[in-house]
């Protein structure tokens, strides 16, 4: 999905950090069950059932879709900012301790930072393939975060068909070892899957994680739209900046998925005691309970 093309009122808001005046947006007073989205990427935002009437004059909302909005010090010095965390959009502000719900949480946002997508035309599954060294690892993790609906691990980044085990761990197929993720994008974003994805696995590391060496093991993104792989574009310019060394992720389009065979899911479920689970896989799974913190 491309950017949409801004109003000069909507500019002057998701741009420029303007406020729209209260009262006067159009989701002030509405509760239809649905989505509410970015209006300028697209990016799903706030779930109808975070929505609450605070009389603020703006929409409320005491949640977030996780990984969906950022937030930052407004340039008043006295107020937290909130953002697109997809595309920077600026949405309103976030006040906290108000008592207003039980969550006692307050993301005032600009009913012009907002569009809504109706209950029975929202997307419940995107999907996305990510390779960061043995699939056992990878698919370990992302069974464990909420919002995946299902982790398939597989082969894909070569050229030859229907690939085996024996084959791709030749090294020479093309094929890295990838999972297959499957996820709401009402309950996470992209960037959170991505987010987990780069703390899991060592991004910087070329052909490689850990002990298992060679091309299957690299570190690979494959998108399955055009729109996805801008937003994945994004996030890799902007997570760059934190690494000491160059990125070596390999991003590009999906071609074909192969899953793997029967015998590799759900491997450290099967084998937790296994000395590669208990040395390699159990210490992402602590990883992983850091970052859903």
């Amino acid at each position: 999905m491309a950017w949409k093309e801004l109003t000069p009122e909507e500019e002057r808001v998701m741009v420029f950090g303007g406020t729209e005046p209260p009262f006067s947006g159009e989701y002030t007073d509405h509760f239809e069950p649905g989505v509410y989205a970015c209006r300028r990427c697209g990016a799903y935002l706030f779930r109808s059932e975070h929505k609450f009437h605070s009389g603020c004059g703006w929409p409320a909302f005491d949640d977030e879709i996780t990984g969906a909005v950022s937030r930052r010090p407004d340039p008043d010095g006295r107020r937290t900012e909130i953002i697109c965390a997809s595309c920077g959009a600026h949405l309103g502000h976030v006040f906290e301790g108000e008592g207003f719900t039980v969550k006692n949480l307050r993301h005032c946002v600009n009913s012009l930072s907002l569009s809504f997508v109706p209950a029975e035309e929202v997307s419940h599954c995107e999907r996305i393939v990510l390779g960061g060294g043995c699939f056992w690892c990878t698919e370990a993790v992302f069974r464990r975060v909420p919002g995946v609906r299902s982790v398939t691990p597989g082969y894909a980044g070569g050229a030859l068909p229907q690939p085996t085990y024996r084959e791709v761990c030749q090294g020479d197929t093309g094929h890295a070892e990838v999972v297959l993720v499957e996820f709401d994008p009402t309950v996470i974003s992209l960037r959170r899957i991505l987010e987990v994805f780069f703390g899991c696995h060592d991004p910087t590391a070329f052909d490689r994680q850990g002990n298992d060496v060679g091309s299957q093991y690299r570190s690979v993104i494959l998108y399955t739209c055009e729109e996805q792989g801008r937003r994945v574009g994004d996030f890799m310019r902007e997570v760059a900046a934190r690494y000491p060394r160059p990125l070596a992720t390999e991003v590009r389009k999906l071609d074909a998925f192969y899953p793997a065979e029967d015998y590799h899911r759900e491997y450290y479920e099967r084998n937790p005691n296994a000395q590669y689970c208990r040395m390699v896989i159990a210490p992402k799974l602590e990883k992983l309970k850091e970052l859903l913190r």
